[in-house]
């Protein structure tokens, strides 16, 4: 069994492991949409994940994605970056780190380094009673297209 697809790929079996363990099942689709997210650091949209996952699976439909998106986030398999106005960024990768996200295209970047495992020193003083569990970070700004100076060169 030399071809790839009378095999069982490596991330399907990722894939089978923690959906069986999270009672969920494998599908095609799902496994599409995980091989997607596994294999880009763009950050996509549902959308963007279903424009790109169709050319693989031309019957798949948003619901479809949109679903098997957020079934990834809750078995670990995938971070949802969620902002303030409504929309969502999916991220494939799911070791601590932080973004760094531009406001002209909304575009979101990895940031590099390892983030230390405590919060930031302002967290410390949440309020009585609250026990922080964990935190995110993201830095605003202008990506290197969107920079006021790009814009004023070209």
């Amino acid at each position: 069994m030399s071809d790839m697809s009378e095999r069982q790929r490596p991330s399907d079996q990722i894939l089978r492991l923690a959906l069986e363990s999270n009672g969920q099942r494998f599908t095609e689709q799902r496994a599409a949409v995980f091989r997607f997210l596994a294999s880009t650091d763009m950050h996509p949209t549902a959308d963007e994940v279903f424009l790109a996952v169709r050319e693989e699976v031309p019957v798949i439909s948003l619901a479809t994605v949109y679903k098997s998106l957020e079934t990834l986030v809750g078995c670990g398999l995938a971070m949802k970056l969620t902002y303030g106005d409504g929309s969502a960024r999916y991220d494939g990768r799911t070791d601590p780190h932080h973004h760094a996200r531009c406001l002209t295209c909304s575009k979101v970047f990895d940031v590099p380094g390892h983030p230390g495992p405590a919060p930031p020193s302002a967290v410390d003083e949440a309020p009585d009673g609250f026990r922080v569990t964990g935190y995110r970070l993201e830095v605003t700004g202008y990506c290197a297209d969107c920079r006021p100076e790009a814009a004023a060169r070209a």
